[in-house]
């Protein structure tokens, strides 16, 4: 029998990818009262920095990726990014009877075809704009002449926050169908023409073990690039948490209008959704409407939403793990704001540039200010950008306004050629305490 005093040896987590969303999970793993070993595959620069081992692992090699858990002898494997998940990785870890959060790859399908998630709206009945789903561009300039303007059309496959196109008329419906079906910028893939929605977008990532969904705090990101929701879709380029008007009670109720019924047909269908489940909300005048749903945490809400919790994190995507697991959990929030700003490199979302030396990341991070690094690798002993998104810096604060004014004093110190950003990130919530 073991001593009272003997300790069991620390629990071994592996994160998988690359990005501030990872790095964010990193930091909440961390912070974990269980004090777990944590790796990285690959992880970044600013991963490496927190003494967290980076595995030199692309996330899409899932035999690597298998293979290192079970030599590391990992207790638990963390998928962040959605590639992974849709192709298959937590089906091979369980082979392995490696503990993995995260949906199969049949669940992710909720994610990796905008058609299949809006099939499943309509079967269960979540709100959500109406649709068409086309197959080519005779079929797509079809049904364009009996839509009204503005539209919006999804490429029916993973790309990256990219393949979304809002189409103010027909000339831009045109050319983006043009890019779609003739360019073929995503690859061969069906394109869902969709009703345009308006209201305040809202984003609620949702802990699943497969029978119920808990809400995590809401988000509001800023996908578009430049101020004013101006420019093409991006992956992000900002978020703040919490959101005004959306309590821990309305968390609850949205989640069961616009999860739950998702977790039941999945579980009726025989793929039960483990991990977390996020929404993209349309806060309409007639009332919340789905845009999409992904299969993982949201890149950068994470960023904004992980540094407020205060429950252990470990646990809770441990419990996610099991069927049930989640039965009584429940969470703790900081009441501080977060305010989230992406620095991303010169030409982001078409292009990326990269090896360019970033300064003014050092002593930054502090109580109210955290640096997450995103596409950064080291070289030479230096910082340089090595992606699109490639720094988040996360302001906190009692009020939005302080947070904000937190974030953008950090931004300011940090530099590289072709930083680009935007300048209004939770400016409107910022507008709503004041009015």
């Amino acid at each position: 029998m073991a001593r009272a005093n003997d300790r069991l040896p620390p629990k071994r987590v592996l994160v998988v990818g690359s990005g501030g969303r990872e790095h964010a999970l990193v930091r909440s793993l961390l912070r974990s009262p269980q004090l777990p070993d944590v790796l990285a595959a690959p992880g970044n620069a600013g991963i490496a920095k927190d003494r967290v081992p980076c595995l030199p692992l692309r996330g899409e090699d899932v035999k690597s990726i298998v293979r290192a858990a079970r030599e590391e002898r990992c207790d638990l494997v963390v998928v962040g990014p959605e590639a992974p998940l849709v192709g298959g990785l937590v089906d091979a870890l369980a082979e392995e009877r490696i503990t993995a959060f995260g949906p199969s790859a049949a669940a992710a399908r909720i994610e990796g075809s905008k058609a299949y998630a809006k099939e499943l709206m309509r079967a269960v009945g979540v709100p959500t704009g109406g649709y068409e789903v086309v197959h080519g561009r005779d079929q797509a300039v079809c049904a364009l002449a009996a839509t009204a303007y503005p539209v919006v059309l999804k490429a029916d496959v993973l790309a990256a926050g990219k393949g979304v196109l809002i189409c103010r008329d027909e000339r831009e419906a045109m050319a983006a169908i043009d890019s779609l079906f003739v360019k073929r910028r995503f690859g061969d893939t069906a394109v869902v023409i969709e009703q345009f929605l308006e209201g305040e977008e809202l984003s609620l990532l949702a802990l699943c073990d497969g029978e119920r969904a808990l809400p995590m705090a809401p988000a509001r990101d800023y996908k578009r690039a430049f101020d004013g929701d101006a420019g093409p879709n991006t992956g992000g380029m900002g978020s703040y948490s919490p959101v005004r008007g959306i309590d821990a009670d309305h968390a609850e109720v949205l989640a069961r209008l616009v999860h739950q019924p998702i977790l039941d047909e999945l579980r009726r269908r025989g793929t039960p959704y483990h991990g977390v489940l996020y929404a993209g909300l349309m806060m309409t005048a007639e009332g919340p409407r789905v845009l999409e749903y992904n299969c993982r945490f949201g890149d950068p809400e994470t960023q904004a939403v992980l540094p407020r919790l205060r429950s252990d994190l470990l646990d809770l995507l441990e419990r996610s793990a099991r069927p049930g697991g989640l039965a009584g959990a429940t969470l703790e929030w900081s009441s501080d704001w977060a305010v989230t700003v992406v620095l991303a490199s010169r030409g982001y979302p078409d292009s990326d540039s990269r090896g360019d030396p970033i300064t003014g990341l050092g002593a930054i991070d502090s109580l109210d200010t955290e640096i997450l690094h995103a596409g950064t690798a080291e070289r030479d002993g230096r910082i340089v950008t090595a992606g699109g998104r490639v720094v988040n810096v996360t302001g906190f604060a009692p009020t939005p306004e302080q947070a904000r004014e937190r974030a953008y004093a950090g931004v300011e110190r940090i530099r590289f050629s072709g930083r680009q950003l935007r300048r209004d990130i939770a400016a409107h919530a910022v507008d709503r305490v004041e009015a």
